[in-house]
């Protein structure tokens, strides 16, 4: 696939441009406890240019950490709390009648942003959600008769409460389709929580400082594509994503899945084996890059058969089956 690739000059490029992983990490950490998977999967998605679905019970700091982020990458940030009566409006922005002028102005939304939280995404209806569809897939809104474009980078960071279902909306196939992975949160560890409170309960606040710029990880995105990927780790991802929608065909349960990934997943995951490469400081892509990242990948793509819910394996438990069944090149 990529022919004459000098891996070593590869490898050397993106230890040096990788270097503000490690100081942008150092920087959250003065004010976030332990995430550091979620921070490294936000750096991996924004280096992808894809859109991530968090799902976590309240209180974890998902929304400071992502504040976090925003700031220690000077990327503009905005939050907008999903409600049963939010509009699309409301996120896209409206036009607005001037009396003195006789003309309409433009109000541009909360989407106007490099970052933006939608916090408990599925709290408002179908219509609503995918006023976000336009945004997240061509980086463009459209107000009245005009169109216009987002900043760039820009991501969307969706939260789920997946404790509180009374009163949500299931969020459309084709949206959830969209977002480059879906990721936990889970608990701190005890150590962890007696810093966070340490940490949390003095009147002053720590906050992150400036340490990357926004033209420096749109920049990386350009060494992530470089990133060497073998044919047959192609391949590797071709036969995990195949085994979603035809199991039968790999010695899997075919009962268990009543649809499969959709072709974003191959493209998800080859992008994310390559960025997570890139983090570890690496010139070229290992299958346990494409492990890793797969379970993030395929989670909400994958959707588990009433036989798997009843048995209740859920769909993390399906692509650890793949995983342990497809053959590692």
């Amino acid at each position: 696939m990529q022919a004459n690739v000098d891996i070593k000059a590869i490898t050397a490029e993106v230890k040096e441009e990788s270097q503000f992983v490690k100081r942008l990490s150092s920087e959250v950490g003065k004010v976030i406890v332990g995430q550091q998977d979620m921070l490294m999967k936000m750096i991996m998605g924004m280096l992808c240019d894809g859109h991530i679905l968090i799902e976590g019970v309240p209180g974890l700091a998902k929304t400071l950490t992502i504040k976090s982020f925003a700031d220690a990458i000077d990327a503009s940030f905005k939050r907008i709390q999903f409600t049963p009566d939010l509009l699309p409006a409301d996120i896209v922005g409206t036009e607005i009648y001037n009396q003195k002028s006789g003309d309409f102005t433009t109000k541009k939304g909360p989407v106007f942003a490099n970052i933006v939280l939608a916090d408990e995404i599925n709290r408002s209806p179908a219509k609503v959600q995918s006023a976000l569809l336009e945004a997240m897939q061509e980086h463009q809104v459209t107000i009245g008769d005009s169109t216009y474009k987002l900043p760039e980078p820009f991501m969307v960071l969706a939260t789920e409460n997946p404790i509180e279902q009374e009163g949500t909306y299931q969020l459309p196939e084709a949206q959830v389709d969209r977002f480059l992975m879906k990721i936990f949160v889970t608990y701190p560890s005890k150590d962890e929580e007696k810093l966070i409170v340490e940490r949390m309960s003095k009147s002053e606040q720590p906050s992150c400082k400036t340490v990357v710029s926004v033209k420096d990880m749109v920049s990386a995105r350009e060494t992530v594509e470089r990133i060497y990927i073998e044919e047959k780790i192609i391949d590797y991802i071709m036969d995990v994503v195949f085994a979603t929608r035809t199991p039968a065909k790999y010695g899997l349960d075919s009962a268990h899945i009543s649809y499969g990934a959709s072709p974003r997943a191959s493209i998800a995951l080859t992008k994310l084996a390559k960025a997570h490469a890139f983090v570890r400081g690496r010139g070229f892509v290992t299958p346990e890059d494409v492990r890793v990242v797969g379970y993030d990948v395929l989670r909400h793509r994958i959707v588990p058969s009433y036989e798997a819910e009843a048995e209740n394996i859920t769909a993390d438990a399906i692509i650890a089956k793949i995983f342990d069944t497809i053959e590692v090149p």
